[in-house]
């Protein structure tokens, strides 16, 4: 028989390991880098860019332009990356708590 207060009891479990899992998210951090090395941007698992290294040759007026797109590259990869490893970390964090239902994407909550 379907047992409503077990099951409720269950999404609470859920819920705090959702919740922890998401604070926990600041820790995990990915670095990229964009112009073989002469930007490298590291975002956090929050999608929070927390770092970024230029190198000094690019520090000239007349190479700004491609400053500016080596720096969106750079962050753009570090955040796709640090994503993916932020999907993993939730994942591991609820494994086994939430079923597998097919059609049911919890990714959004992440």
């Amino acid at each position: 028989m379907f047992d409503m207060m077990k099951m409720m009891g269950k999404m609470k479990e859920v819920q705090a390991k959702i919740k922890e899992a998401q604070d926990n998210l600041v820790n995990i951090k990915t670095t990229a880098e964009a112009g073989a090395g002469m930007v490298s941007a590291t975002v956090n698992g929050k999608k929070e860019l927390v770092s970024l290294s230029i190198d000094d040759s690019l520090m000239k007026i007349e190479d700004k332009e491609m400053l500016q797109d080596l720096v969106i590259a750079a962050v753009n990869k570090a955040t796709a990356e640090v994503e993916i490893l932020a999907k993993d970390e939730i994942k591991k964090s609820t494994d086994g708590m939430i079923p597998n239902i097919p059609g049911l994407d919890l990714g959004g909550m992440f």
